[in-house]
């Protein structure tokens, strides 16, 4: 169910929301992928006039809005400037000029951006958008393993508080954690927070012939630790010919279950590029929602998972977040801290592999 509109002090005309209403109308057609929810011309004249709202309040702000995939479509292609994954959107939270940067994702994302981008003014639209991996692991738990363990590399998923980013040696992300790690000198990596993430890599890394003892915290992400290898046997005998793509933080069974593993923005390369009749998404739904929108000719059967916590961004937090920000949405790092996160981040950078 769409929520009432907050609408603008200085309405827009008639024929601008028509317009703004055809634009989203054309974008969001194809996305069903949320039960209940269906983007036909009338709900997208709706929300024309905040979205309308938004974009012009961008300007005047000199404001960007990084988007994430698992966030609700009218996000992404209604207000949205950078879309992608946590990896992409942190390069775009470095190289922003913008003076406010607003991140429709998870809280620790917009730590990501401020940590990169100190002059900025980063908000969220919802305080509460935690993060299951995230909130699993304090920066004192961290210190307590490192303790345990004086030998390892400490490596942390990007997935996790600046706290523990200011614990860690370098962050990865699912897109580069396997080549990053595999460079490190040390032989003892301790992987945080993600524990399913830490077994596949300790597995693909096994395959490549690379020798490391990865230890590991307990997290693990509510999304992705669902889903189960005897389902994906059973979409395959409904479903000839199926492809399954999955996420690295789901277990080691699946992604051994699956055809192709990888981040957020691997499989939606992937998809676009395999040629197959139908797609099981082990992910969430959002990035079914992207790729119904940019390969609607693709078929997808179901099994993507909601996210509680990157269903809590709506337009009207946004336009909250932009208009006039509570301070509960406003991202501040003690400076130390931040410098001491950064280290981490810029030295993901220098070890990505470049392509």
């Amino acid at each position: 169910m769409h929520r009432p509109l907050l609408h603008p002090d200085a309405p827009p005309s008639p024929s601008k929301i028509e317009c703004e209403a055809e634009r989203l109308f054309r974008a969001l057609l194809h996305v069903d992928c949320e039960p209940g929810r269906t983007w036909d011309y009338e709900a997208c004249h709706r929300i024309a006039p905040l979205t309308l709202e938004i974009n012009r309040l961008k300007k005047e702000k000199d404001a960007v809005i990084l988007t994430h995939s698992y966030v609700e479509p009218e996000i992404i292609y209604g207000v949205g400037d950078f879309k992608g994954d946590s990896y992409f959107l942190s390069l775009q939270a470095r190289e922003a000029k913008a003076k406010v940067i607003v991140f429709a994702g998870v809280v620790f994302m917009g730590e990501t951006a401020k940590i990169l981008s100190p002059g900025a003014t980063v908000v969220v639209p919802d305080r509460g958008s935690g993060c299951s991996l995230a909130d699993s692991l304090t920066g004192d738990q961290l210190r307590k393993l490192k303790a345990a363990y004086p030998d390892a590399a400490v490596v942390c998923y990007i997935n996790s508080t600046a706290e523990v980013k200011a614990e860690s040696d370098v962050c990865v992300t699912s897109g580069n954690a396997y080549d990053i790690v595999a460079r490190l000198p040390q032989r003892r990596i301790l992987f945080v927070p993600d524990r399913l993430m830490g077994e596949n890599l300790r597995i693909e890394l096994k395959r490549r012939g690379v020798d490391k003892e990865i230890i590991t915290s307990d997290g693990t992400c509510i999304v992705h630790d669902v889903f189960d290898a005897k389902s994906v046997a059973e979409a395959r005998v409904r479903f000839p010919g199926l492809k399954v793509v999955a996420h690295p933080e789901c277990t080691p069974e699946v992604a051994a279950a699956a055809d192709f593993v990888g981040s957020t923005g691997a499989m939606m390369k992937y998809v676009k590029q395999t040629a197959a009749p139908y797609f099981l998404m082990l992910t969430e739904c959002g990035l079914v929602g992207r790729l119904q929108v940019e390969a609607p000719e693709k078929h997808f059967i179901g099994g993507c998972r909601l996210c509680p916590y990157m269903k809590l961004n709506s337009l009207e937090k946004i336009h909250e977040a932009l208009a006039a920000p509570r301070p509960d949405q406003i991202i501040l790092l003690d400076e130390g801290l931040r410098h001491r996160a950064l280290r981490s981040i810029e030295r993901m950078f220098e070890l990505t592999p470049k392509t």
